[in-house]
């Protein structure tokens, strides 16, 4: 992105305290946007949220709920993000510049578990997506790699023998968006195919080196076309399954564990290894697709009960608005 457009984006971060990681996601990303009134989404890695939040009030206590800002300031803030929600406060509705900003804080340890072991598959789900980094003290662009790699596998297992690439960013995409309560009411029903078609370029920026990884594997397999229609193959057998499924992070194979069952290998060290009971590939794709529809259904529910204590009332109408209108005029 050019040098102009980044110091744009990094505009709002001279008005709040200092952060170890930045990126910017969502609409503001869409090649094709030039939308000025819609609100530019940040998340924002910080060390130590009580801290950060506590300097925070200090400048722009205008940006947080009254009620929070009296009754218990920058630890009831955290604290309703940890124990409510997934560990992420958003401040939507911010204005700045003649521009709106929505920016949500998560302590850095709470992004990084969740890159490597989508625990609550929600911050992990959004940098699936592409994402502009603006700042990043810990090298999480590095760490989202594995990030990456688990959703192309998972999204794969989805997937049938023959696809397009068109066809596997947009499977990519919907896995954070399984389960999510707000698809039944407050979301456009084009969303996914309107994300991957407005972003297809960034999708294969980020995911190409993961799919010529896979094929030089053979788990894949790229026929000559023209752009979002290139048609992919896969290998659909079992051993190419098990290969997959060693890609997706430990807390989705200790489900797939209980689920499916475990079977022991002992090493020439010593050591026994636990893997996954797959039996078919039908059966490990369902039980994947329940694990991470369940995930994404309890952390959606968490964040929607955190956002309207932690905004207030009447922000959270005026944010879900903005999403019902958008999912109305998808169905007109």
């Amino acid at each position: 992105m050019e040098e102009k457009k980044m110091d744009e984006l990094a505009g709002l971060l001279t008005i709040l305290p200092p952060v170890e990681f930045c990126c910017v996601y969502g609409s503001s990303l869409h090649p094709n946007n030039y939308d000025k009134s819609r609100m530019i989404d940040y998340i924002l890695g910080v060390r130590d949220p009580v801290e950060w939040h506590s300097q925070n009030l200090q400048t722009n206590m205008n940006h947080y709920a009254s009620w929070m800002v009296y009754l218990g300031g920058a630890k009831m803030i955290t604290g309703v993000a940890d124990h409510i929600g997934v560990g992420v406060h958003f401040n939507p509705f911010v204005s700045w510049n003649n521009q709106t900003f929505k920016y949500g804080v998560v302590r850095m340890n709470d992004l990084i578990e969740d890159l490597r072991s989508w625990e609550n598959f929600y911050l992990s789900g959004r940098l699936q997506k592409p994402v502009n980094v603006v700042v990043d003290c810990l090298d999480v662009k590095q760490l989202n790699l594995f990030n990456l790699k688990a959703a192309t596998s998972a999204a794969l297992l989805l997937l049938p023998d023959t696809f397009t690439e068109e066809d596997l960013y947009a499977k990519i995409c919907s896995l954070s968006y399984k389960g999510d309560l707000r698809m039944l009411f407050a979301e456009d029903r084009h969303k996914v195919r309107k994300i991957v078609q407005g972003q297809f370029e960034l999708f294969k920026g980020m995911y190409r080196p993961v799919l010529e990884e896979f094929a030089t594997k053979d788990l894949l397999r790229f026929s000559s076309s023209n752009a979002f229609q290139e048609k992919v193959s896969q290998d659909c057998g079992l051993p190419a399954v098990q290969s997959l499924v060693s890609h997706l992070p430990s807390t989705v194979k200790h489900s797939m564990r209980k689920m499916l069952g475990e079977q022991h290998h002992k090493m020439k060290i010593g050591q026994v290894v636990h893997d996954v009971a797959i039996k078919s590939r039908a059966e490990a794709a369902n039980c994947i697709e329940k694990i991470i529809r369940r995930k994404v259904m309890v952390s959606s529910v968490r964040q929607a009960v955190s956002g309207v204590l932690t905004v207030g009332a009447a922000r959270a109408s005026r944010y879900l608005a903005n999403k019902m209108s958008k999912a109305w005029k998808s169905r007109a």
